[in-house]
């Protein structure tokens, strides 16, 4: 994968404006938003050099999370301490650490974590709906994105498993699995792994490792 595939990616993603219902953290018309485009550029740089076949596509960003670091199942202390295990994040590998005072740390962020290190598994992450979505006129919460929402975003996943010639692909949680079943895709299925759905992911994820499904 060339740079400049990445920068476009993240262009785009940057470009595509937001309803009144969701928000684009990466919009380009903000520029405290150049943090998180940083941030997902370098993401997916580390990603091509490591050159993962597997992409997660989970539901959509919480506003604890990804909303505020702008890298996918990361929260800022993840951002902050790194994934050593894989060498990721932290900011001697070029991350900027964006402020979240006054509101606490994704937990699903180190769910998924602590699970990829535990399985020594570095998928690509993503979301069906990689904005965030929140209930009307409160940016700070959380909702379930619609399958309209879903599907406007089918590009950006496309996108990513033609940019890192995945060769498989899992659905994290129903979301994901009804929006890339409704795509045409027949692909595995795990708990998320919020909600008390750490075992039942982490389980799902060493199940399919076992059986090289994925890897």
């Amino acid at each position: 994968m060339m740079p400049d595939s990445i920068d476009a990616f993240v262009e785009r993603v940057a470009a595509t404006r937001a309803d009144p219902n969701s928000t684009n953290f990466f919009d380009d018309t903000r520029p405290d938003n150049a943090i998180r485009r940083n941030n997902l550029a370098r993401y997916l740089e580390q990603l091509a050099e490591r050159r993962p076949t597997t992409l997660l596509v989970g539901e959509a960003p919480g506003y604890r999370g990804m909303a505020i670091t702008g890298v996918p199942f990361t929260n800022t202390t993840r951002l902050r301490r790194g994934v050593p295990r894989f060498a990721l994040f932290g900011t001697a590998q070029g991350y900027e650490i964006p402020d979240d005072s006054g509101i606490a740390a994704e937990p699903t962020a180190t769910v998924m974590w602590n699970a990829l290190v535990e399985l020594d598994f570095l998928p690509v992450l993503w979301s069906a709906y990689p904005l965030h979505p929140h209930r009307p006129g409160d940016p700070r919460s959380n909702r379930t994105p619609s399958s309209a929402e879903a599907r406007e975003w089918s590009w950006s996943w496309r996108t990513l498993m033609d940019l890192f010639s995945i060769r498989s692909v899992v659905a994290v949680g129903n979301v994901s699995r009804d929006t890339l079943a409704r795509a045409g895709l027949s692909v595995p299925h795990v708990r998320h792994p919020a909600h008390g759905g750490r075992e039942r992911f982490t389980q799902g994820l060493r199940e399919l490792l076992a059986a090289g499904v994925i890897g």
